[in-house]
């Protein structure tokens, strides 16, 4: 049996990190090739959009596969029968895009809710999508949540402290507010706590300008952010298909204070964690876990023992299960 997964991401974020272990996943069970159709290079800035609309529908063409696993973007076209169609999404906002991309993407969203219609499966990363999708009128829709290796985040505390060292961030506690993104209300958190006497801190490439200290880091450096954090703040203010972000913290033992929107509150909810609807209440919120050490500890232990059922292994079975079922 022969799988293509069709990925339509630029940056490894959580989507990216979620289909990449898709692959992973079933290609021990089964044929499968990854292809990324988003152009490389800066070169003909302008036409991207149409080389990958172009490169999806030549895939859309393709026979000589079983299954087609595309991403919520790449779902614009449809493999025809026998061919198996399955769609991967994360979730659908884009209140906080660019003006004309927004334009563009209301457009395509009516396209691909049309398409799914025609879809052998939705897989969705938690409860909120998978009510969405069925509120609309879909059946054929399976919650496969995100998985996470816990091998990855077991950090020694002379490793966290070196890396507060080379990072100068060793005088007062950090709060990491999120990837340096509008939507992700980096902007309204800063300006919630930028009194207190903390490092607050962002990553990742800026897509705005920082408000705080921005660091870029290799994804192990990020981890170790994140357990060095004494809060981590995921103030969202679009509807996360889950947040990995507050999940990876959870599994450093972080206490995690966030929106809640989307499917990020099942996760919160799920490992005690604090869902803080509003920016006003947001500084009361994160002076408490500071000057409490021992609830933040307790937070910290339940959001642990909540997040670290999430193995690869359930994820695996979940997806070999799905392609067996449709198969």
């Amino acid at each position: 049996m022969k799988i293509l997964i069709v990925n339509t991401k630029k940056i490894k974020y959580g989507g990216k990190v979620y289909e990449e272990m898709v692959e992973r996943a079933l290609s021990d069970f089964f044929e499968t090739e990854a292809v990324n159709v988003y152009p490389k290079g800066k070169k003909l800035k302008y036409l991207k959009g149409l080389l990958m609309l172009w490169k999806l529908f030549k895939l859309s063409k393709e026979k000589n596969i079983d299954f087609a696993i595309k991403d919520f973007t790449a779902s614009l076209f449809l493999n025809k029968k026998p061919v198996k169609n399955i769609t991967i999404v994360h979730h659908i906002d884009n209140s906080y895009a660019p003006f004309l991309v927004k334009i563009a993407y209301l457009f395509l969203d009516k396209i691909v809710f049309s398409r799914l219609k025609k879809f052998d499966a939705i897989v969705v990363v938690s409860e909120y999508w998978k009510e969405y999708f069925k509120k609309m009128g879909y059946k054929n829709v399976y919650v496969i949540y995100n998985a996470f290796d816990l091998n990855n985040l077991d950090f020694s505390l002379e490793e966290v402290e070196e890396f507060k060292r080379k990072y100068n961030l060793t005088q007062k506690p950090i709060i990491y507010i999120g990837n340096c993104q509008k939507g992700k209300g980096v902007i309204e958190s800063y300006q919630a706590l930028k009194d207190l006497d903390v490092y607050l801190i962002t990553s990742g490439i800026p897509q705005i300008k920082p408000p705080s200290i921005n660091l870029i880091l290799e994804n192990k450096e990020y981890l170790k952010l994140l357990k060095a954090s004494a809060v981590v703040v995921t103030m969202s203010k679009f509807k996360e298909g889950w947040c990995r972000t507050a999940h990876e913290a959870m599994l450093c033992k972080t206490p995690v204070i966030g929106s809640g929107l989307g499917g990020m509150r099942e996760l919160l909810e799920g490992g005690r964690q604090i869902v803080c609807p509003d920016f006003n209440s947001l500084r009361e919120k994160v002076e408490y876990l500071l000057n409490n050490p021992e609830i933040r500890k307790k937070i910290g232990e339940d959001g642990f023992n909540f997040a670290k059922n999430f193995t690869f292994e359930k994820f695996k079975k979940d997806w070999i299960d799905l392609i067996k079922k449709l198969a």
